[in-house]
């Protein structure tokens, strides 16, 4: 079985891996996709910008090559070198014709008549290199008032500015691929130990309670849900231990509860077989105590088994606890008059509380006896009723010979007995059904002075 759990945990773990793995590719993924039309978008408008920046150098270079035209009446050879030189600087290969298609400056000439200095500075910003894969030149003409005066042909040289930002996108992208896919498998591997730690461990709980130890528990770290499970977990652990230590003690008490009325009966019967003991109605009538209190034994095992069942069926109804309360004392106050003990029921008017009103009246009177039990003759008992807060309290205070401090602990304990006489049970009992109705049972208690028992049951 332990083979099993382990080898299912591993199963398990595996998966959370790789569910873990292919959930962050899928978020790298998306984001990079996310990144890459991003990327095309801006490289489209930078294009786009960059396009219409040109188309306005060139209507530029158009103007001012008219302006001179219209100023020297004619090509002046050296203006024109220089506003081809200033074109290419803006990232234009140009050369200008005349009206008989005659080249009078072009790009490659421009250069040459520039003095060394002058060139490898105009090179260093401008390539000579066509953005356009057919390298052709695009015609612009050239006029003055309406007149055609000559011909502009423009070759696109590829902008550096262009080129450097594409490259950079693409090294980002590229970058981002490895990047994210890196940081995807670390936090799969990092997350998926932060998960699967505890659930090694709560694994490896599981198994060892499986096997038997009770006692083991799991660490608690932080404070999500894994912590919270591992907090339940702890809980259970620990009420399976507990419950399993109750099952012994009970087990043990039982068999001791047993041991002493069997033992007695045991003895009678082989001193009657033997002869030593005659069989006359004494002996016999022991005999008939000893079976009697064997029966009142497993009966008072039996009750507590009902109260503390999970499945205690509670038949619950409205009660009016004053008329309630006050039947239960009237069927006691033969035994209060017997005794000489004073009964007193405080209970206000319109008091009601939802209960089953057989196991209520089972809490009292079993409270009641304890407290005839202990109080002494000329003394009184109490019995308070009061609703406060969302709950209904019932009260029983008597003036007897109290508890012990060192007692008071145990006292609902089954099989507990501070004094000689009884099973045991009867206030185990008593708890069980006030649990069972969402309530809680208090004791406060002076060793000679006397005892209050308290009975808190929800509205």
């Amino acid at each position: 079985m332990g083979w099993d759990i382990n080898l299912s945990v591993r199963e398990m773990l595996k998966s959370l891996w790789i569910k873990f793995l292919i959930l962050l590719l899928a978020v790298s993924i998306i984001a990079l996709s996310a990144a890459f039309m991003l990327r095309e978008l801006m490289v489209k408008d930078f294009r786009g910008y960059l396009e219409g920046e040109i188309e306005d150098r060139v209507y530029w270079v158009m103007a001012d090559l008219e302006a001179m035209y219209d100023k020297y009446g004619e090509w002046n050879r050296d203006v024109v070198t220089e506003d081809v030189i200033w074109a290419l600087m803006l990232g234009l290969e140009i050369r200008v014709l005349d009206m008989n298609k005659s080249v009078v400056m072009d790009t490659e000439k421009a250069i040459i008549s520039l003095s060394p200095l002058m060139m490898k500075r105009v090179m260093s910003v401008s390539e000579l290199k066509s953005s356009s894969k057919s390298n052709r030149f695009f015609p612009y003409t050239l006029f003055l008032g309406g007149k055609e005066i000559g011909r502009m042909d423009v070759r696109f040289l590829k902008p550096g500015k262009e080129s450097i930002f594409v490259e950079r996108s693409n090294r980002f992208l590229l970058l981002s691929l490895f990047g994210l896919g890196g940081l995807a498998i670390f936090l799969s591997i990092v997350f998926s130990k932060k998960l699967t730690n505890p659930i090694k461990r709560l694994a490896s709980a599981a198994k060892s309670i499986s096997e038997g130890n009770l006692k083991k528990r799991v660490l608690v770290s932080g404070n999500d849900e894994l912590s919270s499970l591992s907090k339940t977990f702890n809980k259970m652990a620990k009420t399976l231990e507990l419950q399993e230590a109750l099952r012994k003690k009970t087990i043990s008490n039982v068999a001791h509860e047993l041991r002493t009325p069997l033992c007695a009966i045991q003895g009678e019967l082989e001193g009657m077989m033997d002869g030593l003991i005659p069989i006359d109605k004494k002996n016999l009538q022991s005999l008939s105590e000893e079976t009697g209190r064997l029966k009142n034994i497993l009966e008072g095992i039996e009750e507590l088994s009902q109260a503390e069942a999970s499945a205690l069926s509670l038949r619950k109804q409205t009660i009016e606890l004053k008329p309630f309360l006050k039947n239960i004392t009237e069927r006691f106050s033969k035994l209060f008059f017997d005794k000489d003990i004073s009964i007193e029921l405080q209970c206000n008017d319109n008091i009601r509380v939802d209960a089953d009103p057989d196991r209520l009246s089972q809490v009292v009177i079993n409270l009641l006896n304890n407290a005839i039990k202990a109080t002494d003759k000329g003394e009184t008992v109490w019995i308070r009723s009061s609703e406060k807060e969302k709950e209904i309290i019932i009260e029983i205070e008597d003036t007897g010979c109290g508890i012990k401090e060192e007692d008071i602990p145990f006292i609902f304990e089954r099989f507990y007995k501070s004094s000689k006489g009884g099973l045991g049970l009867g206030l185990t009992i008593v708890k069980e059904i006030i649990e069972a109705h969402g309530g809680k049972i208090e004791v406060r208690s002076e060793h000679g002075q006397g005892s209050v028992f308290t009975v808190h049951i929800p509205l």
